[in-house]
C-alpha cells in the first residue's frame, strides 16, 4: 500500500482533541446541574434523555472524520500489472572540463555555459537514456547510461577541472570512452554530444570518430568560446587576479577551434553548432533528435496502484447521514430491552 497525501494523516490528531472536548462538556454540564439541583431529580425530570446516545453520536462522528481524513490521504493498493514500453535513443554527453573551459569569453564561463546547455537539452528529452563523460588530458566516466535525469543534473553541476587529474584536451580519449557506454549488440540509435572549445592536444580524433561511426555512433559537436579568445582565470587565495601561463611565463590565450570540431562531426555524418546561444543549440539538438530513429530499448512490468479514497469517503458520508437520525432521547424498542439497566 502507498499513501498519496500522507501529510493529511496529521489531521488524525483532531480525534483525541474532540474526545477531550466531549469529556469536558460532560464535566461542565454535570457541574452546572449540581449547581441547579439534585442530579437524581433532574434525571427524573427528563426520563427520555439517553446517556448512551451522546456517546454513540461521538463515536459515529469520530469514525466519519477519520474516514474523511483517510479519503484525503488516498491510500492506494492493488496488484494490477501493466507493460510499459519505452522508445528512445542512447545519448552520451562528453564535456570538456580542461582549464581552458574556465575562460570567460562566453558568460559566465565556457564551462558554466556547457552545463546550462546540457541541462536545457535534458529538459527536452522524454524516454531517452543518457550518460555523461568528462575529459581533459584524459577521459573520466561521470555517469553511466541511465533514465534518471535528476541524478544526471546533480552530477552535471559538480563537474569542474578538478575531477580530471591530467590537464590538456584529448578529444580522441573522450570519443573512445563514450563509445564504451553503448552496447555494440544493441540496435538502439547512439548519439554522442561532444562539447568543447575545440582545442585538442591529441592526435587522430577524426580517425577515432570515423571508427565510432562504423559502430553506429553519430557525433554532434558544440563549440564553446570565441575565435578572438580569452585568458584563463585561475582560482587564487590572495584576491589578486591570476591567469594560466605557458612554460615561458606568458599568459595563455585560448581560442575556439571551430574547424576541428566540424571535422569530427563530419566524420560521423553528424553536425556542428556554436554554443554561444543556448536556445539555438537546444532547438538544433531537438531537431536532430527528431531525425534519429527511436527504438524500443526497455519493457518494464510496473505495479499500477489503484486509488481507494472513494471507499473511505463513502463510509464517512454514510455515517454522517446516520448521525442525523441519532437523537439524544432513548430509543423505544431498545429501552424495552433494558440493556443498560435503566429501569430501577
Amino acid at each position: 500500500m502507498e499513501l498519496d497525501q500522507s501529510n493529511y494523516l496529521y489531521l488524525l490528531f483532531l480525534l483525541p482533541i474532540l474526545v477531550a472536548v466531549f469529556l469536558y462538556n460532560i464535566y461542565w454540564k454535570r457541574k452546572k446541574q449540581r449547581e441547579f439541583g439534585d442530579l437524581n431529580l433532574i434525571a427524573r425530570l427528563s426520563p427520555e434523555r439517553s446517556v448512551f446516545k451522546p456517546i454513540l453520536k461521538l463515536v459515529v462522528l469520530l469514525l466519519a472524520i477519520a474516514g474523511l481524513i483517510l479519503g484525503l490521504v488516498n491510500p492506494k493498493i492493488g496488484t494490477t500489472m501493466e507493460t510499459v514500453k519505452r522508445e528512445g535513443i542512447d545519448i552520451v554527453f562528453a564535456m570538456d572540463v580542461s582549464k581552458s573551459m574556465l575562460a570567460q569569453d562566453i558568460a559566465p564561463s565556457r564551462l558554466e555555459k556547457s552545463k546550462q546547455i546540457v541541462s536545457q537539452i535534458i529538459n527536452q528529452l522524454g524516454n531517452d537514456r543518457i550518460g555523461i563523460v568528462a575529459y581533459a588530458g584524459s577521459a573520466f566516466p561521470v555517469l553511466p547510461i541511465t533514465t534518471d535525469y535528476s541524478v544526471a543534473k546533480m552530477f552535471l553541476q559538480s563537474m569542474s577541472p578538478d575531477i580530471v587529474s591530467s590537464q590538456g584536451t584529448a578529444l580522441d580519449e573522450a570519443i573512445k570512452l563514450s563509445a564504451t557506454y553503448f552496447d555494440p549488440k544493441s540496435k538502439t540509435s547512439k548519439l554522442l554530444v561532444l562539447i568543447s572549445d575545440g582545442e585538442d592536444h591529441s592526435e587522430g580524433a577524426q580517425s577515432v570518430a570515423a571508427d565510432a561511426n562504423k559502430q553506429g555512433m553519430r557525433i554532434v559537436t558544440i563549440g564553446i568560446g570565441t575565435e578572438k579568445g580569452s585568458t584563463i582565470p585561475l582560482p587564487t587565495t590572495t584576491g589578486q587576479p591570476n591567469y594560466q601561463r605557458d612554460n615561458a611565463g606568458a599568459i595563455v590565450t585560448t581560442k575556439l577551434n571551430r574547424a576541428n570540431l566540424q571535422a569530427i562531426a563530419k566524420a560521423t555524418k553528424g553536425g556542428y553548432i556554436d554554443g554561444n546561444n543556448t536556445k539555438e543549440v537546444v532547438e538544433y539538438l531537438k531537431n536532430t533528435l527528431n531525425t534519429i530513429q527511436k527504438t524500443e530499448f526497455e519493457s518494464t512490468q510496473m505495479a499500477n496502484f489503484q486509488s481507494q479514497f472513494q471507499w473511505f469517503l463513502g463510509f464517512a458520508f454514510v455515517l454522517l447521514f446516520l448521525d442525523l437520525f441519532f437523537l439524544e432521547k432513548k430509543t423505544t424498542w431498545l429501552k424495552k430491552l433494558n440493556l443498560f439497566n435503566d429501569k430501577s
